[in-house]
């Protein structure tokens, strides 16, 4: 898990998906190549620390992948025999505060 949240950009791409966004927004606002955001969105998803939210219409009018992040907080402890790792999953409910929000700022 370490060696997942240390590789490039994962920690940027988890932070970013507060809300859905998917890998073409990624790509654009973390200005990564669309390529790496596909790996990069692959390998958060096999560590189950992000989810496909759904499928929305894109610009183009293609239906497009959206992710949004599983966890709100991930906390490691290093001890002298173990490494441990605690996470804190996100709740349905905070995701649709968040999106209520977002859309209470994006309108306004």
């Amino acid at each position: 898990m370490l060696r997942v949240l240390g590789n490039k950009y994962n920690a940027e791409i988890l932070q970013a998906t507060h809300t859905p966004k998917s890998a073409q927004e990624l790509s654009e606002e973390l200005d990564i190549p669309i390529a790496t955001s596909y790996r990069r969105i692959e390998e958060l998803t096999e560590h189950d620390l992000l989810e496909m939210e759904g499928k929305e219409l894109s610009d183009e009018g293609r239906r497009t992948k959206v992710y949004r992040r599983r966890i709100d907080e991930l906390t490691v402890t290093f001890g002298m025999d173990e490494t441990e790792l605690e996470s804190k999953e996100r709740t349905e409910a905070k995701n649709a505060l968040v999106d209520v929000w977002s859309d209470l700022r994006t309108n306004s």
